[in-house]
């Protein structure tokens, strides 16, 4: 097992999950900032590995965080760091597919999403990193375009969403898809790119 400091919370991690990167403090930063306009209702984090984003996001904040996952050994440890920082009592695990384990009627504040991107050709590339973490699919975003669909039927009326990719050219065509798919009333409000990584912010 190993540890790492995520914006002052002590993460543990080990090879069967995706070490936390450090550029990911940029979505727990700015989803914290959105939750102060946010509606009242919990926060959602689709695939939420180890949980140490969706945990910053809600640190400072009452909010319950609702964690999704498909990985056994991430969930024992989002629920090990939740507990660490004394955030377990806000904090409900599902695990299973992020499509598979959400009721119809249940509404989210502030949506959270770190999908895989990765081509599927080009996952040799990152041999370190668990192939389920990092796989996204032909073109890197079969499982964003899920999570914008979960985002247009989960996002609460005034709430607000942050998707994490990996490049400009990715955000593009999911700017497309979320605007013009049966995700339908979302709409992109800002996008920033990183050195590593470009976050969307959705939005009703």
């Amino acid at each position: 097992m190993q540890q790492l400091r995520f914006q002052g919370l002590s993460i543990s991690y080990d090879h069967h999950v995706l070490e936390p990167r450090p550029w990911t403090e940029a979505q727990s930063t700015w989803a914290a900032e959105l939750l102060g306009d946010a509606p009242a209702g919990p926060v959602l984090e689709l695939c939420a590995g180890v949980g140490h984003i969706g945990l910053a996001a809600v640190r400072d904040s009452d909010r319950d965080l609702v964690m999704v996952d498909i990985n056994p050994v991430a969930q024992r440890f989002a629920l090990e760091n939740a507990a660490v920082n004394g955030l377990g009592s806000r904090v409900d695990f599902r695990l299973g597919g992020i499509d598979a384990v959400l009721t119809s009627e249940e509404q989210f504040a502030l949506i959270v999403a770190d999908p895989p991107w990765v081509r599927s050709t080009e996952t040799t590339r990152y041999p370190a990193d668990p192939l389920l973490a990092i796989d996204g699919g032909d073109d890197g975003l079969d499982l964003a375009r899920t999570c914008v669909d979960l985002i247009g039927a989960h996002l609460a009326a005034g709430g607000t969403a942050l998707l994490q990719i990996g490049t400009p050219e990715q955000a593009q065509d999911i700017e497309a898809y979320a605007t013009e798919s049966s995700a339908g009333s979302l709409s992109v409000v800002e996008t920033r790119v990183y050195d590593r990584g470009v976050l969307i912010q959705l939005s009703r």
